[in-house]
């Protein structure tokens, strides 16, 4: 059976936070770990952690992906330091990873990690995933793990993200460290189970921009007008504004099905949009010509009335039950990195706390990225702007 241990810390240099997170996780247990999850904000040295994890847990798979700023049993913080660890003993699980994934090959990535996860172990039940925050069709890569694994396979995860500039973002597996990949953890421990849910707190505003041209992922034209131009017009930008300027304030909804928006606590699912070249909008997912999106506020009292509703839900759903560890994405733009609104600590505590088991937080690892998995009407589903929850319970 799978058994689960975090830590987290902010420490300058990136070995000797490897070390504090090990230590704390694992007392001097760490060199029989089997499998290490890394979440670092960019302003560490991937290499070095990745040697230095190594180092400490010779036989260890390990996977880490960059962020900004992690979420654990010790708080949330948002500096350029931050590192958390989830470690893993076991061997119920799979590790796959691609290199040079992005939006117009996104589902032949995601078969190829789908296809070695299966082949490697049978029965695996939940996708731990992590891709690129930049230029990558989410829906695509739930799509082809969906044809390999089943629909009920549920996936759980993130996107990378650099300090919101939407410049760069790094993944490793083993050890190697890339700027453009994918892994995934296949889980197959027939003990555990999984409940995932998100939510935002962004309310849509105005009239919708519809979208008139598009070529997959890629938006080419916002009401017959070039769609980088008309959108930034519409935020009050010029066009010459960065996708780190739109981030914070141009979240884009799209309508959901009222069944939808009743258990989502909203009537829209946001996007954001990491990268543009010239006019074109890279969006997170693919978009069909004729779809309206609208621009978003985002609503303080509904961000809290909402995280206190998912919890209440989630544990509604799991009566009695008590989680053996959290996986935890959360959007960038929450934290800090918005206007300085937001009383994370607050809104952490109030999502930790109601998982507590007898009095402790369980093992929890929590990243700020730029897009989040979670399950949505029954199905898998990619989310922006959001906290998603993954509780994982024995």
């Amino acid at each position: 059976m799978l058994k689960f241990s975090s830590a987290s810390a902010r420490v300058v240099n990136t070995r000797r936070a490897v070390m504090e997170c090990m230590e704390i996780a694992l007392g001097e247990n760490y060199q029989d770990t089997d499998l290490l999850v890394l979440h670092a904000s960019i302003g560490h040295d991937f290499k070095e952690m990745i040697h230095q994890a190594h180092e400490m847990a010779p036989n260890a798979r390990i996977v880490a992906a960059s962020c900004c700023g992690v979420v654990g049993r010790e708080g949330v913080s948002e500096s350029m330091k931050d590192m958390a660890l989830m470690a893993v003993k076991g061997k119920e699980f799979a590790v796959a990873g691609v290199d040079h994934i992005n939006g117009k090959n996104s589902y032949e990535k995601s078969l190829e990690l789908a296809k070695s996860l299966k082949d490697q172990q049978p029965g695996i039940n939940m996708i731990y995933f992590l891709g690129s925050g930049i230029d990558i069709a989410n829906d695509e890569c739930i799509r082809a793990f969906e044809e390999i694994l089943g629909e009920h396979v549920t996936i759980f995860g993130a996107t990378s993200s650099d300090n919101m500039k939407g410049v760069i973002s790094f993944q490793a597996v083993d050890d190697k460290v890339y700027e453009h990949a994918a892994f995934a953890v296949g889980f197959s421990d027939p003990t555990l189970t999984i409940d995932t849910q998100a939510t935002h707190g962004f309310v849509a505003i105005g009239e919708p921009l519809v979208v008139t041209k598009a070529e997959g992922h890629i938006i080419k034209e916002f009401n017959g007008k070039p769609a980088w131009e008309e959108y930034t017009r519409r935020l009050g930008l010029t066009p010459d504004a960065t996708c780190g300027d739109t981030i914070p304030i141009g979240a884009l909804g799209e309508k959901l099905s009222p069944e939808q928006a009743k258990e989502y606590g909203n009537e829209h699912l946001l996007r954001a949009v990491t990268k543009r070249e010239g006019n074109d909008m890279y969006y997170a997912t693919t978009i069909q010509e004729g779809t309206p999106v609208w621009l978003t506020t985002r609503d303080e009292e509904l961000i809290f009335t909402e995280m206190d509703r998912m919890v209440q839900v989630m544990n509604g759903r799991n009566p009695g039950k008590k989680p053996i560890a959290v996986f935890h994405a959360d959007c960038l733009a929450r934290g800090r990195f918005l206007f300085n609104r937001i009383i994370k600590d607050e809104l952490v505590s109030k999502m930790q706390y109601p998982f507590y088991n007898e009095g402790a937080c369980p093992p929890w690892l929590g990243m700020y990225g730029f897009g989040e998995f979670a399950r949505l009407g029954g199905k898998n589903a990619y989310h922006n702007y959001t906290t998603a929850l993954y509780v994982i319970y024995r």
